[in-house]
């Protein structure tokens, strides 16, 4: 498959699709073509068929995660291998419409409070403060700190794009502490080679063990991840007065419709608007008996 995942590689790079988007479509598509043992442009609608079921039925991946083993297959038959009608057979299961979990500012607290180390702290404040991905965290470089301007420089996020965010004194001075105990170099926050620190970047695992470990320290029982804290943030963002364009920029959303879910997490958005029983006035109380007949008076 060398030739094939050169190719594929190839036509990923002159699209300009970022180095993690491409890891993963080639992971998926070796993962595809070794379940069948032959090389995946010799799989066709059948065998994609049957994968697509195998990873529901018998891996239970979530819809997400199939969507986007779709995605790379997609990608692979018709823009590598130019065969347009696998479209057809490759359909995108439909998602669940689900609100993300959100954690209560007293939450978010208690999560920082109980975070077992100051690696683990300074990332966790890192991400409610600034609502980055993991994978935006874990790029993020000491020179991206710009104190000068109170910012944060996000470079290439999701979709290629850069954007600043604001740089909380709060956070800014928790930075400071763990630059003079970490002493990083190139990247924030270090990462790992053959057990010792080195100038890489960390992995996103690292981030998501942060998190969970944290939960646990802080008895939350709430499936929590690194985009909980970005979902967090931008909810307590809406609720302390921010517009949701305003949002929508500082999370690097390419669509307003992408942000619009946060008003659905708002309480101050939610109390704001009446509940139309509220607004009747009931004023004849009828009393009945357990069998649900009037009571005589």
């Amino acid at each position: 498959m060398t030739q094939l995942r050169d190719r594929m590689l190839e036509e990923l790079e002159r699209r300009n699709y970022s180095p993690g988007t491409a890891k993963a479509y080639l992971f998926a598509v070796k993962q595809f073509a070794e379940h069948f043992h032959r090389t995946p442009d010799r799989l066709g609608a059948e065998h994609i068929r049957d994968y697509q079921l195998y990873l529901f039925r018998e891996r239970k991946l979530a819809a997400k995660t199939v969507a986007q083993r779709v995605a790379a297959l997609r990608f692979f038959y018709v823009k590598t291998l130019k065969r347009h009608h696998m479209l057809e057979h490759l359909p995108f299961p439909r998602l669940p419409e689900k609100l993300p979990t959100v954690l209560s500012r007293e939450e978010v607290g208690g999560l920082l409070a109980a975070s077992a180390n100051r690696l683990h702290r300074t990332m966790l404040m890192t991400l409610y403060s600034t609502g980055v991905r993991r994978t935006e965290l874990c790029q993020l470089k000491t020179s991206d700190i710009d104190s000068k301007h109170m910012v944060v420089h996000v470079r290439q996020g999701k979709g290629r794009r850069d954007r600043d965010v604001p740089l909380s004194p709060a956070l800014l001075e928790e930075l400071r502490g763990y630059w003079r105990w970490m002493k990083p170099k190139t990247f924030l926050f270090p990462g790992l080679v053959d057990g010792w620190r080195a100038d890489v970047p960390i992995t996103d695992k690292v981030a998501w063990f942060a998190c969970q470990s944290a939960a646990r320290a802080a008895g939350i029982e709430k499936h929590i991840s690194p985009h909980t804290l970005r979902h967090s943030y931008a909810t307590h963002l809406l609720e302390a007065g921010a517009d949701l364009r305003t949002i929508q920029v500082l999370l690097g959303h390419a669509s307003l419709d992408h942000t619009t879910v946060y008003l659905h997490l708002s309480r101050r958005h939610m109390d704001a608007v009446p509940n139309p029983l509220d607004t009747l006035a009931i004023t004849a109380s009828v009393e009945t008996n357990r069998d649900g007949r009037r009571r005589k008076r």
